[in-house]
């Protein structure tokens, strides 16, 4: 069970110090304070959400509700339906209200060093120090922009998915979406109802279906343990997770709405470049081309981990990164894991 609220922080020195409160940095919290720790959780943002309010208006999990909570509080309402964005941003102020954390938003790490313990640097310039410092800021504020011939020139709209809201402004237009992951799909897919989209990938999108034998995909990886194995130092590269798919997406991108081609080869001017050397006009470019890790503060520091705990710092640890232990670490389900084991292995 979660605990009574926020308690007041009475100094700048602590037990130990979170970095982010989206969901990992909960994850986090949760975890040192079950270890009997009273960790200082530091926001850059003005509400304990991450980066949930920013997705796109129409995003839903990719998991029932039933697999998209974090330790001690069960995602309301059906636990088989799929949450919208602004269900889990409600969930996360809730979890964090009654965490029974220190949460300061609106403080900003701008830097992390290391002398006897760790001194947290501020924005402001507020320093904070801690013998364990957790980074839980995912990659949402990094997000990755490939060089794509012509795309510094290209005099149209380029957004990342990042940026995406809504196919309001992109009503009538040609529209490119770079990306075969699930959000590259469902914005093509979502855009293709307003304009002329094409969606361009290096590699045949890869699908899963979302219920096989009439369950969820998560009810599978969860029962056979799949989710939990800490495989995520051996994934290959450029590893994706196939598209999660009910058969509506294949269907749009069969139907050509969006259609798939091969990656264009540049961009010159406002045309784009087919392989084929086919040109046309395109009004915009929407990079759902991934994330990288958001971790600015710890340029002075090394970065190597072992599965969220770090190979050259004693104390300092990550939460969030994507399979940094397993297929589920950047996910609701998956962050609590990871905290409990990272803070398992910071304390022996």
């Amino acid at each position: 069970m979660l605990g009574d609220g926020y308690f007041e922080v009475p100094m700048n020195s602590h037990d130990a110090i979170v970095i982010g409160a989206g969901q990992s940095g909960l994850a986090a919290a949760h975890a040192l304070l079950a270890r009997g720790l009273r960790p200082l959780v530091l926001e850059a943002g003005d509400e304990p959400t991450g980066s949930w309010p920013h997705y796109y208006d129409s995003l839903t999990l990719f998991s029932p509700a039933r697999y998209s909570a974090l330790p001690g509080l069960p995602f309301p309402g059906d636990p088989e339906r799929y949450p919208h964005r602004d269900e889990v941003a409600d969930y996360l102020r809730t979890y964090a209200a009654h965490l029974g954390a220190g949460i300061r938003t609106g403080h900003r790490v701008a830097e992390v060093v290391r002398d006897n313990e760790f001194r947290v640097a501020t924005a402001d310039g507020t320093n904070f120090t801690a013998p364990i410092v957790i980074a839980a800021t995912g990659g949402f504020g990094n997000p990755y922009r490939p060089a794509l011939p012509g795309l510094d020139d290209f005099p149209g709209t380029v957004l990342h998915a990042a940026q995406y809201r809504s196919p309001a402004p992109f009503h009538g237009r040609r529209v490119i979406v770079v990306g075969a992951g699930n959000s590259a799909v469902q914005i093509a897919a979502e855009l293709a109802e307003h304009a002329h989209v094409t969606l361009a990938t290096r590699k045949p999108v890869k699908f899963s279906a979302q219920r096989p034998f009439g369950r969820d995909l998560h009810f599978w990886l969860d029962r056979t343990g799949l989710d939990r194995l800490p495989i995520g130092p051996w994934l290959p590269g450029g590893f994706t997770t196939p598209v999660l798919d009910t058969g509506r997406y294949r269907s749009a991108i069969d139907d050509r709405r969006p259609d798939r081609r091969p990656m264009f080869t540049a961009l010159e001017g406002s045309k784009v470049i087919w392989p084929d050397e086919r040109r046309e006009h395109v009004d915009a470019v929407i990079l759902a081309t991934g994330y990288r890790p958001d971790l600015p503060y710890l340029d002075r520091l090394r970065t190597e981990h072992d599965r969220g705990v770090s190979r050259h710092h004693r104390g300092l640890g990550f939460v969030g990164l994507e399979w940094q232990r397993s297929l589920s670490s950047a996910t609701l389900r998956g962050a609590g894991r990871d905290a409990t084991h990272v803070v398992r292995r910071l304390l022996t």
